[in-house]
């Protein structure tokens, strides 16, 4: 490595590069190249630079020029990281616009882009990755002492590798650990890829020969259900050696009891066996699949609308066969010699899609989300460079990916808030950041849904978008019937038992016994969603936050979603003395646990965030239930998630009131997409499913359009109630929420940050006020909402005024400690 301080200064041969840090910088800042560096600097590669007295950070070369800066003495860079460049002249003109439109600085958008592993700094904590059967002779001597050193320690930051090698810089050889998979990023050790298994039973030893079993069913005569798993389990040999526990619960008729109390004697033990994830009756069949009348129809106007309008709107209802159009849409671009981008709103998502596309892709597929570990990331980051994967599906940060050269850019789900990050900054939103893009590769955008924003319907309505409809499903299969069950009627009935009323009870009934499968959906999770004194009214609140405690008997603490924050249950009120404590509201592991009291003998699992830990989690349990695991998925709003389960014949939602009530202009359509995405969950086959709705309020507009399944009616009136109150899509909204511990400096700061914006802007600026959580992390919230009208005033402008009130607005000295959080387009 050369050594800068060494190389002859020349002014008329110097470069400056200005770069981009990975911190929340208004500016880029310049560097100079050392004269012989001068052939192997380029755009877009990392370089290794000292910012501030002790900090190294990796930043991104964005230009060179012979400039020197005006204001400062630039500062060498220490190091060249890459040969060739790792981030394209596209994606910094997508950073750029992500930086302008939402209103963030470029390093945030740098951070929620670049893996970890392509930022390095010197706080950055590595760990080793390699084991005992690592050959560590193809180690330089100097890699050798690194792996020495986090054997010992467990973890370095990469100041601590500096000072073990004795030079400025050790990013190269990091980079090197790196690519060979020797070193991880600490905190993504837990995170590390674990191949699929599949549990089989099998015959112990002593139980294998004739003899030995003739004697075990004599044994087992006081014991009819244990001796029926048995004499099942030697049937199903006969036919297969690969025989899952569920295969032998239905092949039997006894329940798992029996089939644990022979695994607990040593009768059958469990072999785990590593499968593929591709696997699967459904798959095949995609393998084999050719379009309907309606779906050839769709493709076409798709392609026609592609010839006039560069972002087109599917609306397709749910099972109607979308999947398989996108798929014939990215072999036509993969056919052309381009590539592929396939968002999804949900990581959960991937596995089922994966497996389809891997069919008909293989080893040209890459999937990108952030339950990856680094590495992985790191290594899809560099096969999208290279252009070995040509089709990418993956969560929303997969549109920060280098693509060379893209064919097609569809989103799935386009009406999902999920596509919309909350924090920390760049507050993007997946979908409009795919149309940008497709506008920087000049590709064609296919939104997709069964229930669309009104956003995107209304562009679509308005020319904007090309429109293109496919509303009957797929086959054979006919949209489920829906019910409405009205829940204080029921109950002056006395046919409620808990949460449930003898209508759902009686149609979960039938379905288990028809061997079908049944959803039931609560979009809260926990146990109890507020606890409650009944004799001062005193309510268990997070100590850091505004907000109720949730009881999560799991893990027999009381949670905050908001900050993680918990604590043991109450048994005595704090502020009474008064041990008369009650559990108010319920969530899915409330409805678990009373549906297991009201129906023991059914199977029952539970997908929400708590049960979907770890990279795999998610996988595990929609696997379990594909595989007939459980007979019920008791779940939040993951089940309602584009997910296919062909035993699917009852869906229930066991409160839909929280939902449609919840304080928010978007609520009613968020309400009716929910309801009519968890329905199509139902009857995905031939068979027509069967939806039952519980409410208190059976007669809302809302219910009896997802009743009818009237997306035009919801649409009509609420883009009338949308115009007449200034919302999107007629008004664009900003949102700014000011932050500090105090409460009253929170409060002035805040209304003197909306009188200086107010000043220009009058009555478009509203608040400041309280959110619907007023604070959160001991930080008291107040909201400044700006509704801006689409004509006779510049957003470009707006956006301008807010800048130049922030920038003054910092400066005060009074506002010292106040954080301002600017949200484009909130949802």
């Amino acid at each position: 490595m050369s050594n800068p301080q060494s190389t002859i200064f020349s002014e008329r041969d110097t470069l400056f590069v200005d770069v981009v840090l990975p911190l929340a910088l208004a500016r880029t800042y310049t560097y100079r190249i050392p004269v012989d560096w001068n052939d192997r600097v380029q755009v877009g590669v990392r370089v290794i630079v000292q910012f501030g007295r002790n900090k190294i950070y990796s930043a991104v070369v964005k230009s060179i020029s012979q400039e020197a800066p005006k204001h400062y003495e630039a500062k060498y860079i220490l190091d060249i990281i890459d040969e060739k460049p790792i981030v394209n002249l596209a994606q910094f003109k997508l950073w750029d616009w992500l930086a302008d439109y939402y209103m963030c600085s470029l390093g945030e958008v740098m951070q929620a882009a670049l893996p970890s592993a392509l930022k390095l700094a010197s706080e950055t904590k590595v760990v080793s990755s390699i084991g005992e059967e690592f050959d560590r002779s193809t180690l330089s001597d100097k890699e050798y002492l690194i792996i020495e050193a986090l054997e010992v320690a467990g973890e370095l930051k990469v100041n601590d590798i500096v000072k073990l090698l004795g030079q400025k810089t050790v990013f190269p050889i990091l980079k090197q650990l790196f690519d060979k998979g020797i070193v991880l990023i600490s905190e993504e050790i837990t995170e590390r890829y674990k191949p699929k298994t599949k549990a089989f039973l099998r015959f112990a030893p002593d139980f294998r020969n004739e003899d030995a079993k003739r004697e075990l069913l004599d044994s087992l005569n006081r014991a009819p259900k244990q001796q029926d798993a048995v004499l099942a389990f030697m049937q199903l040999v006969k036919k297969t050696e690969e025989i899952t526990r569920p295969m032998l619960t239905e092949a039997s008729g006894c329940g798992n009891g029996a089939i644990t109390a022979l695994i607990d004697k040593g009768v059958f033990e469990i072999k785990e066996k590593v499968v593929s994830r591709f696997q699967g009756e459904d798959i095949e069949l995609d393998a084999n699949f050719q379009f309907n009348e309606n779906q050839q129809r769709a493709y076409t106007e798709i392609q026609a609308s592609f010839e006039e309008k560069d972002v087109t709107l599917l609306h397709g209802v749910t099972a109607s066969g979308k999947t398989q159009i996108y798929i014939r849409l990215i072999e036509q671009a993969i056919a052309a010699g381009k590539s592929a981008l396939y968002l999804l709103p949900e990581i959960a998502l991937t596995a089922q899609i994966t497996a389809r596309l891997k069919l008909h892709f293989g080893d040209k597929l890459g999937v990108y989300h952030s339950k990856f570990n680094d590495n992985e990331r790191a290594e899809v980051w560099h096969k999208v460079m290279k252009n070995e994967f040509q089709v990418v599906i993956g969560a929303r940060s997969s549109v920060f990916l280098p693509f060379q050269d893209l064919g097609i850019i569809i989103v799935d789900e386009e009406h999902e808030s999920s596509y919309k990050q909350f924090d920390p900054a760049p507050r993007y939103h997946a979908r409009d950041t795919a149309i940008y893009l497709g506008f920087l590769h000049q590709t064609k955008v296919l939104l997709g849904s069964a229930t669309p924003s009104l956003e995107s319907y209304y562009n679509a309505k308005a020319k904007k978008y090309g429109f293109v409809q496919l509303l009957e499903r797929y086959g054979n299969a006919q949209l489920p019937s829906i019910e409405l069950v009205n829940i204080p009627e029921e109950g002056r009935k006395e046919n409620m038992f808990s949460y449930f009323s003898g209508i759902l009870l009686k149609a979960i009934e039938e379905a288990v016994k028809n061997k079908e499968q049944v959803i039931l959906f609560q979009n809260r999770r926990g146990h109890t969603t507020m606890i409650q004194c009944n004799t001062c009214g005193f309510v268990a609140k997070c100590v850091n936050c505004d907000v109720s405690l949730t009881y999560h008997k799991s893990s027999n603490m009381m949670h905050c979603h908001y900050c993680g924050h918990v604590e043991p249950p109450l048994r005595v009120c704090p502020a009474c003395g008064m041990p008369h404590i009650e559990s108010k509201g319920f969530g899915t592991e409330r409805v678990e646990e009373e549906l297991e009291i009201l129906m023991p003998e059914i199977r029952i699992g539970r997908l929400d965030l708590d049960s979907t830990k770890g990279k795999y989690g998610f996988d595990k349990i929609i696997t379990a239930f594909d595989e007939h695991e459980f007979d019920v998925l008791i779940g939040t709003q993951m089940v309602a998630k584009g997910l296919d389960f062909g035993r699917v014949s009852l869906i229930g939602v066991v409160n839909a009131d929280t939902i449609i009530n919840f304080p928010d202009f978007r609520s009613y359509e968020r309400s009716f997409s929910l309801f009519s995405q968890v329905a199509g969950r139902a009857g995905r086959r031939e068979a027509g499913g069967k939806v039952i709705i519980q409410s208190y309020t059976t007669n809302h507009r809302v219910l009896e359009q997802v009743v009818n399944n009237d997306y035009e009616g919801m649409f009509m009136t609420e883009i009338t109630e949308r115009k007449n109150y200034l919302y999107p899509p007629f008004y664009r909204l900003i949102r700014i929420d000011i932050k500090h511990t105090d409460f009253q400096k929170c409060y002035d700061s805040a209304n003197r940050f909306a009188s200086a914006l107010r000043q220009q802007l009058g009555a478009r600026v509203l608040g400041p006020e309280p959110p619907l959580v007023s604070r959160v992390r001991n930080n008291f919230i107040q909201t400044i909402t700006l509704k801006i009208e689409r004509t006779n005033i510049s957003i470009a402008k707006v956006k301008e005024l807010i800048r130049s009130v922030l920038l003054d607005f910092e400066i005060d000295k009074t506002n010292a400690g106040v954080r301002v959080q600017v949200d484009v387009d909130p949802y």
